[in-house]
């Protein structure tokens, strides 16, 4: 009958962690899931790949060793399909694809996403559109128009099926970008992404995983309802120098409706069969995008008029008689610039009788709303977050097993938990490195961890060894001491993991790393910290749902250097006050904004004096830069290309 027609497309969302910097085996990979996919049923007509599959994101410098063109790209992509088809024995069926790399156009470097067509029976793969990443961030942890070029066209495009666009991870960030996709025609926008994971605090929001993916969802679906399009969302998974991707990949209908998601975490297909013809009905109910088109040219004059910086005059008609006037005679006062008929004057009366004189007020303090992210934590997602990338950064760095300095505090506590979670605790080695002075306690508590968790465990007494240097400085006061005491541990624990083919693993929180508040070149030494962005007081929340026990919770922090000495005392703030601020800094509020919300001028000097005083701390060695060339500022390259 008319009007019944189903026009059936099917999406294929491949959520994948490519092998950083190793485009040949990316390649490889992506040829053998091209392959898995043609195996579905219903078969793919398209299978979408994120942003830089093949190389990984987080390559800066390294991006002109893996770049390629678009056409070096499909003539490969082609290659290895046809191949993994003929290893796996099945028929290689003509298959198009959405996917991201760093592309060499026209010798320029762009962040680029390409629709191809491969595995044709009559012919070689097919380009149809390249689309370069128009906004490139440059703020956060991001920096990426230092290594790349912008792209300034986003157009709509003809496939198999129907007409596509394309947008790259920032582009979906601003509305005009599918805005513009959808006015060229665009069914389906493609957004390929490598959104890290930021977000850890509770929500109730329904969505899985940390507070991006919900936030990413918010924005694909906004796009897909706005224009009446279907939007579909793939990112990466995996872990690259310690920012971990978070996956959720999922396509969303046209009325705003999410059609099917990936897990958090894992690489997965999602295979999904759609209906274009829903977006007839969507925008029959909702004729936004029909809106905008009569609309456009005004729109386009009030853009051509903010850009130009054109001055408008405002002008408006003289006073009428209107309801306005009507009142002003209940209430007894005229203009008398019009007369007012009697009987509306009357019913106006008995309106203004009826409207109260106020109305009641509810109150919301500053400190109510506008605040930095909570430092509440969703513990059971942080623990798959971290224990997640503790398994990613060993296999990638060749490791199976991990050595942990126990100290009988929370910080080696939880990081002793969260490996024997990832790993294993047949693969995680507790080593106690107690000095003649140190805490019995302090002792006992690390080895009430080892024994609780069943770990391996070595104890190694530093006292000689600390002795031994200090009998040729026995004028060294008690900061000095602490301080070879806490390089020579460090020195015993990178020497076990030689021992063992065991990495080490880091302890420290963020509040202390804020602070300075550990030795340089010892406690940040080691080449792997899960807790090192949490917060002292977060650190306390994971430990008690990890099952850490109580008594080494509860007890006063301490670094066990000297005796008596406790982290707060030296500090002069308790942790819980010294988290509030430090965050609220970080996130951008001044002093003042922080006071309103309650904080005293002496705490916020404090915290303030020690964050700008320790930055030194927290960074590479000062080396003066001779050259065009200077490591870590010209050469730059990630901790794990």
């Amino acid at each position: 009958m008319p009007g019944d027609s189903i026009r059936p497309l099917t999406l294929a969302l491949c959520q994948f962690a490519p092998r950083k910097g190793d485009v040949a085996a990316n390649l490889a990979r992506i040829g053998r899931l091209c392959a898995q996919a043609a195996t579905l049923d219903p078969r793919p007509q398209v299978v979408h790949f994120p942003e830089t599959a093949l190389s990984g994101y987080f390559v800066e410098g390294g991006v002109r060793e893996v770049a390629c063109t678009a056409g070096a790209l499909a003539y490969d992509l082609d290659d290895v399909y046809r191949t993994a088809c003929a290893a796996a024995g099945i028929d290689c069926v003509a298959m198009d694809l959405v996917i991201g790399f760093y592309e060499r156009w026209r010798d320029t470097l762009y962040n680029s996403a390409a629709y191809l067509t491969i595995g044709l029976d009559d012919g070689p793969p097919v380009i149809r559109h390249v689309h370069r990443k128009n906004y490139l961030p440059t703020y956060g942890l991001f920096d990426e128009e230092r290594f790349v070029e912008r792209g300034t066209d986003i157009r709509a495009f003809e496939t198999p099926w129907g007409r596509a666009a394309i947008l790259v991870c920032e582009d979906a960030w601003h509305s005009i970008s599918g805005t513009i996709a959808a006015l060229d025609g665009a069914q389906v926008v493609f957004v390929s992404s490598a959104a890290p994971a930021r977000g850890i605090w509770p929500r109730d929001d329904g969505i899985a995983g940390p507070y991006s993916a919900a936030r990413w969802e918010r924005l694909v679906r906004d796009i897909a309802e706005e224009q009446g399009v279907y939007t579909s969302f793939v990112n990466l998974v995996g872990s690259e120098g310690g920012k971990r991707f978070f996956g959720t990949s999922h396509l969303v209908g046209p009325g705003g409706d999410v059609r099917g998601r990936a897990p958090v975490w894992d690489e997965s297909f999602v295979s999904l069969t759609v209906d274009l013809d829903d977006l007839v009905r969507a925008r029959a109910d909702g004729p936004m995008l029909s809106d905008l088109r009569v609309a456009l040219p005004h729109v386009l004059d009030n853009i051509r008029r903010v850009h130009d910086g054109a001055p408008v005059s405002l002008t408006y008609d003289g006073p009428e008689p209107a309801a306005a006037d009507l009142l002003r005679g209940a209430r007894g006062f005229s203009t008398g610039e019009f007369a007012v008929p009697t009987d509306a004057l009357q019913r106006a009366s008995a309106m203004v009788r009826a409207i109260p004189e106020s109305l009641p007020v509810i109150r919301h303090e500053l400190r109510d709303h506008g605040g930095p992210p909570p430092l509440a934590i969703d513990a059971e997602m942080t623990e798959e977050w971290l224990t997640g990338f503790l398994r990613e950064e060993l296999t990638r760095r060749g490791f199976g097993k991990v050595v942990i300095g126990i100290s009988g505090g929370v910080d080696s506590a939880v990081t002793a938990f969260l490996a024997v979670r990832a790993l294993g605790r047949e693969n995680v080695i507790g080593v106690r490195l107690p000095y003649r002075t140190s805490s019995a306690e302090s002792l006992d508590h690390a080895q009430l961890v080892i024994d609780a968790l069943g770990i391996e465990s070595r104890t190694v007494d530093i006292s000689p060894a600390v002795d031994g240097y200090l009998t040729a400085e026995p004028d060294a006061d008690a900061s000095r001491r602490g301080n070879i005491m806490a390089r020579t541990r460090m020195i015993a624990l990178f020497d076990l993991s030689a021992r063992y083919r065991a990495l080490p693993l880091g302890t420290g929180n963020k509040t202390e790393r804020l602070f300075g508040y550990f030795t340089w070149h010892a406690d940040d030494s080691p080449p792997i910290n899960p807790i090192g962005d949490l917060y002292k007081t977060q650190v306390w929340a994971l430990a008690r749902h990890l099952g850490v026990p109580d008594i080494i919770i509860t007890k006063p922090a301490t670094a066990d250097l000297i005796a008596g000495q406790t982290d707060e005392g030296d500090l002069g703030i308790s942790y819980a006050r010294a988290d509030e601020i430090l965050n609220g800094m970080l996130h951008g509020f001044s002093h003042e904004a922080l006071r309103s919300r309650g904080f005293q001028r002496d705490e916020l000097t404090l915290v303030s004096k020690r964050l700008n005083g320790t930055h030194w701390k927290r960074r590479p060695p000062a080396t003066a830069l001779v050259s065009q060339s200077g490591i870590g500022e010209s050469y730059l390259r990630p901790v794990d290309y």
